[in-house]
């Protein structure tokens, strides 16, 4: 049985995604992606993944949620010393 070159694209597909692969792997990549669903429904569900996780990277605290934590972070530090 030969790979159909899910194999490699499942191996590279995070480098593919961050374009840190070299161009003509990342053309052979592509080419797979656009004519394998089953492949190309994992690159969304990464691709989704990782805008998810940028966005709440980005998002802060409400301000009391923020000084509740500090609050117990003091308390804490407080209580070990």
């Amino acid at each position: 049985m030969t790979d159909c070159g899910c194999a490699k694209a499942r191996k590279d597909l995070e480098e593919y995604l961050r374009n840190e692969i070299c161009t003509t792997e990342h053309s052979e990549i592509r080419e797979h992606l656009e004519n394998c669903e089953v492949c190309r429904s994992e690159a969304l569900v990464a691709t989704t993944l990782t805008e998810v996780v940028a966005r709440a990277c980005k998002e802060t605290a409400p301000e009391e949620l923020r000084a509740q934590v500090f609050a117990r972070l003091r308390e804490a530090q407080t209580a070990a010393h």
